[in-house]
């Protein structure tokens, strides 16, 4: 797939995204015991997950591959450091050599599923880490379910926890690995299968936000086990 530095789909998903202010806590919620010392998100678009952490005070860099991103996270948040950066980039360890072995926790949501390298982009990641250091890592789940979303926000593909699990390097200790946002298979399928749309409508995830305490608990009593993305979660030694 060609690379879009006019991301129109991604950026118009983003601020429909933005309307799911009880979906992005929760997500942020589930990175928060892991977010301690120095953090790094890669992917951080418009910034929708990226305010919970400046709120809690987390000492936070932010990234993204985009110049129109990184300008707007400027923007949006003058006093944090944003940085341009491409996981697979040709000459990745003499590009960001000031940045190798410096953060304590480096996450990416639903950012591997646009690298075709994926492996490589895990491998670039690590090198970020301190030892002792976390990934975070959510991707979407089930190929079964790839449709108009997906080849409009360019996705390569979706995961399984086996095939996430795949693409880590072996000398990282694995933490833990679960789903999330099982009510969000139905909306995903219904929106883009049958009614056939390429963006999430505002609409859909003002409704979707409302009902999210709902969804939450259904994650729980599930046990986490089926969801709409995958999340992954290693450790480096």
């Amino acid at each position: 797939m060609e690379f879009k530095e006019i991301d129109i789909e991604g950026e118009l998903t983003l601020k429909a995204m933005s309307h799911g202010s009880k979906l992005n806590k929760w997500m942020y919620s589930q990175i928060k015991p892991f977010a301690n010392g120095k953090i790094l998100e890669i992917g951080s678009g418009i910034g929708n997950i990226s305010e919970y952490f400046i709120e809690d005070k987390k000492d936070i860099q932010l990234s993204d591959i985009r110049n129109s991103y990184v300008s707007q996270l400027k923007k949006k948040f003058p006093d944090n450091t944003v940085l341009k950066l491409d996981l697979v980039h040709e000459d990745f360890d003499k590009e960001y050599k000031h940045l190798i072995g410096t953060f304590d926790l480096v996450y990416a949501l639903n950012v591997i599923e646009h690298i075709e390298n994926d492996k490589l982009a895990i491998i670039n990641i690590n090198k970020l880490l301190r030892p002792g250091g976390f990934i975070y890592i959510l991707v979407p789940a089930y190929q079964s379910l790839y449709n108009n979303f997906d080849r409009a926000l360019l996705h390569y593909r979706r995961y399984t926890r086996k095939s996430l699990l795949k693409i880590f390097p072996l000398d990282l200790k694995f933490v833990k690995c679960w789903n999330f946002n099982f009510a969000g298979i139905f909306g995903w399928y219904i929106v883009g299968n049958i009614f056939k749309r390429n963006i999430i409508p505002e609409s859909n995830m003002k409704l979707y936000n409302f009902l999210t305490p709902l969804f939450r608990l259904m994650d729980v009593l599930i046990l986490r086990k089926i969801g709409l993305s995958v999340v992954a979660v290693y450790k480096k030694l």
